[in-house]
């Protein structure tokens, strides 16, 4: 028979499937399971019916589906928002804030290469989020200037978007959003940077958005999304690992752009940590914890829509948490590597070939101008400081082409690699 239901909201699932209800109360016919939202103050997400014009190029069952309005999230106002999380899900984020924190200060006293090489990382692993993959060679190689990489290409514009985020982190504005979006997609879709979207987009559905897992708020209501977002980031009254996670999720909520919302939104969360002085030295690589168990990081954001932002919190939480793991593994191997060169290399302790140890630990593919950028050195020099190098093993050799020879510290493009593969391995 049915059941009355009086409550707030609700979310109802049959045979895996979600329905979100709302204006209780209910009638409910079946067998749910019903799983109540947690009271943590947080609005569930509104939606509003917006027209639709049938499309000619659609199938025809998709234009049997498009017939009429579709509908489009309203996202809520949250700047002045007070979150109520759970005892145990606030001691999570601050015992993963003070593992950040340390975690910082220990890279930071021997920062010189590693800072880069944990930026690049935690640039793969968010490019990887969206299936993005390249090997630490290819990114290494596009760094270069290398044409025939198209994922790495857009793996190294996605380093030039973590950079702008932490050069832009101490004013966090509509600006600072845009332009780290400009550093993503500036070279490969001019079009789409220095604005935000002019248009209706949505997640899955392929081409008509009335079946799609989501639809994001209409492009009308797009800019007063992300001044509210940005009224939320000037706050000074939350924990700041709390706060990147909500504002994180609320950004991709409201999906301002047209393509590189994951990416850019994930820049913000580094952004957001740097602003508020929980990182100053390196980039801690988030998205390489939450490549562990990337349906449980989209379930979280989908749970946000629904009223819960507690599973975002937890999320980030447990990917610092791994990501710090991992990122002490893969600076505890450089060392290690960087300690065997020291040995190996026979050289002056001023000459140009120590300098370059450091060089080729954050860039382990170079070619003699990089060298003589770096070094401020002559063709000449930069070439003998590679020769000792090549000597001492740290380089080896891979292109027999004088006027584009290169060559690679094998050693570190290993460990950098190790790094990628742990990230999407769960634990």
């Amino acid at each position: 028979m049915p059941i009355r239901l009086e409550i707030c909201s609700s979310e109802i699932q049959r045979d895996g499937i979600p329905f979100l209800l709302h204006n209780p109360p209910f009638i409910i016919k079946g067998n749910y399971n019903l799983t109540m939202a947690p009271d943590s103050g947080w609005p569930i997400l509104d939606y509003e019916e917006r027209p639709w014009t049938p499309q000619s190029s659609v199938s025809r069952s998709e234009l049997r589906l498009s017939r009429g309005p579709y509908r489009a999230a309203i996202p809520p106002t949250i700047a002045n928002l007070e979150l109520m999380l759970p005892g145990e899900v606030s001691t999570l984020a601050s015992e993963a804030s003070a593992e950040v924190a340390r975690f910082d200060a220990e890279i930071g006293r021997d920062i010189a290469p590693f800072a880069s090489v944990l930026l690049r990382s935690e640039s793969a692993a968010s490019s990887k989020i969206e299936n993005l993959t390249a090997s630490a060679k290819a990114i290494a190689l596009a760094e270069l200037g290398d044409p025939r990489r198209h994922n790495a290409a857009t793996i190294v514009s996605n380093v030039r978007t973590m950079q702008a985020a932490l050069d832009l982190a101490e004013h966090l504005d509509v600006n600072a959003i845009i332009a780290m979006h400009e550093a993503l997609l500036g070279t490969s879709q001019p079009t789409w940077v220095g604005h935000w979207r002019n248009e209706q987009v949505w997640i899955g559905g392929r081409n008509i958005p009335h079946t799609a897992t989501f639809v994001p708020p209409h492009h009308e209501r797009v800019p007063a999304a992300i001044d509210d977002l940005v009224a939320y980031i000037a706050r000074d009254d939350i924990p700041p690992l709390i706060q990147a996670a909500i504002a994180h999720a609320q950004f991709e909520t409201i999906h301002p752009f047209p393509d590189g919302n994951g990416r850019v939104g994930r820049a913000l969360i580094h952004a957001l940590l740097r602003a508020k002085g929980l990182t100053r030295n390196v980039t801690v690589p988030v998205s390489a914890g939450l490549l562990t168990d990337t349906a449980t990081y989209f379930e979280a954001l989908n749970a946000y829509r629904t009223g819960n932002p507690i599973l975002i919190v937890q999320r980030l939480s447990d990917a610092a948490f791994r990501a710090i793991g991992n990122g002490r593994e893969l600076v505890g191997e450089l060392h290690t590597v960087r300690e065997r060169w020291n040995e190996r290399l026979n050289a002056r302790s001023h000459s140009a070939a120590w300098r370059l140890l450091d060089v080729v630990t954050r860039q382990p593919v170079i070619n003699s101008p990089l060298v003589q950028k770096e070094l401020g050195a002559t063709a000449t020099n930069a070439l003998r400081a590679i020769g000792r190098l090549v000597d001492a093993e740290v380089l080896q050799e891979v292109s027999g082409n004088h006027r584009n020879q290169l060559w690679q510290a094998s050693e570190v493009l290993d460990a950098v690699d190790q790094f990628a593969e742990r990230s999407g391995r769960r634990s």
